[in-house]
């Protein structure tokens, strides 16, 4: 093995360890002496890609291209980069190319299905997926991204009985105890762990789940995100929660996650639990903030807004909206916009065209725990607006009138062609057209709101 190829493997190590820095220097520097290494030149198209950085990946695929036309790593990779710069046509040709180099293309078929769900053509995407399947049967990624398909079209039985994949995939884990996960047998009497597995919002949108189990006679405890822990301890009907970063010393008869939960409920669209709310803030925080936004004694309509969700989402792309598409809201004289944003996404408000927002000031959940005082201001507003973040998922457990901007293709949990959710009675639903483009769902909202009288009611 020459020094240039022990250099990459040494890259390529670090970089599956997770510094993508120091592989993306080690790769330069490669490419440096060697600026024909077509290898190298995927290797650092991989770290750039894996650092958001899809331009620049995009060139080092087609500089490797370039040297080798025989590639299919490469011209996969440059597809997958492509389609999250929205060349949609380039990124489906380059998966083209890459399964005529190599027909048994495993990630070739799986990434061209993705682009296809993306861009909204379910029934090619799922093709793609088949032909995946045929090639790989027991792919774990793969049964998940069915699984999510089937739920967003509402097929909740084949939905679930594929989304169960997700376990081997590799990157959850249950909480390590003694326990035997649930399988859907009678609780009465019984104690049961409920574990979170994935962000906050999901922890939000599932935790009701805990309230069925116990009105079944379940003991539960729910092991939770430990910023969600004030919040959660507050909503009695919930139970017991405990902060999943410390070891527990109890025993219990089993343990299931949240999600789980719901398959082995056999939740569809015949009975979610709709009963809202299930959360609850602090009435000490409540009263302070309704006392605080009252000194304002503004007539107009109180609308909360947030704009920005995880970055490190991998569509977060396409459902995170640039805070200045809420100027034509910002703009009517009736209504008032307040921020809920915090963290990511708040720089935001230096770039601010419009009228100026209401804003809370940076202390906002600092003391009080991840959503706390949010919640509570949110019992002062009249609606909520916001993007496919935890804050839709924290306004519809308060049963707080929401809208909700969801991207062309949303996450599954917002189904198709419906402005309604089942999983919140009191959320309304914004949906784009076209992809990357939000102005049709804020002038759908402009025209909503208009409809609203000016003066508030109390």
């Amino acid at each position: 093995m020459s020094t240039h190829q022990n250099e990459l493997a040494r890259g390529w190590k670090i970089h599956q360890q997770g510094n993508l820095p120091a592989a993306e220097e080690i790769y330069r520097n490669v490419l440096t002496q060697a600026p024909r290494d077509s290898a190298a030149w995927c290797y650092l198209g991989i770290a750039l890609h894996d650092q958001r950085q899809y331009k620049s990946a995009v060139e080092a695929y087609r500089a490797a291209l370039a040297l080798n036309a025989n590639f299919p790593i490469a011209m996969n990779n440059l597809g997958n980069s492509l389609r999250y710069v929205h060349e949609f046509d380039a990124a489906d040709n380059c998966f083209q190319q890459a399964i005529d180099l190599k027909p048994d293309y495993l990630n070739a078929y799986k990434n061209r299905g993705t682009l296809h769900v993306w861009t909204g053509r379910l029934t090619t995407g799922l093709g793609y997926y088949e032909q995946a399947m045929r090639l790989n049967p027991q792919d774990a990624e793969l049964h998940r991204n069915l699984g999510v398909i089937y739920l967003l079209q509402g097929r909740f039985d084949e939905g679930w009985r594929e989304y169960r994949w997700r376990w081997r995939v590799g990157d959850l884990r249950r909480p390590a105890i003694n326990a035997p996960i649930w399988d859907g047998s009678d609780l009465n009497g019984k104690s049961i762990l409920l574990s979170v597995e994935q962000g906050l919002g999901d922890t939000l949108h599932f935790i009701r789940f805990a309230q069925l189990l116990r009105a079944r006679g379940a003991r539960t405890l729910v092991y939770v995100q430990p910023p969600l822990l004030a919040l959660l301890q507050y909503s009695r009907n919930i139970g017991a929660c405990f902060p999943n970063n410390l070891p527990l010393d109890q025993t219990f008869d089993f343990q299931c996650s949240l999600l789980d939960v719901a398959d082995l409920l056999h939740t569809d669209l015949n009975n979610i639990p709709q009963a809202v709310p299930y959360i609850q803030p602090a009435p000490h925080l409540v009263s302070y903030w309704a006392e605080r936004l009252a000194r304002q004694a503004s007539p107009k309509l109180r609308v909360g807004i947030a704009w920005q969700g995880n970055p490190d989402h991998q569509a977060d792309m396409f459902r995170s909206v640039p805070l200045n598409s809420f100027k034509t809201l910002a703009e009517l004289p009736h209504v008032e916009l307040i921020s809920l944003q915090s963290g990511y996404g708040s720089e935001q408000v230096n770039a601010w065209k419009g009228p100026p927002l209401t804003l809370l000031g940076d202390q906002v959940d600092k003391s009080s725990g991840a959503f706390m005082d949010t919640a509570a201001i949110m019992k002062s507003l009249d609606l909520v607006i916001t993007s496919d973040t935890s804050i839709a998922h924290l306004a519809g457990a308060l049963a707080i009138p929401t809208w909700i901007a969801l991207g062309f293709m949303p996450d599954w949990r917002w189904l198709l062609d419906r402005s309604d959710s089942p999983w919140y009675p009191t959320a309304k639903l914004f949906r784009q057209s076209r992809i990357g483009d939000w102005s049709d769902v804020f002038e759908s909202m402009r025209e909503e709101l208009l409809k609203i009288p000016a003066a508030r009611a109390n």
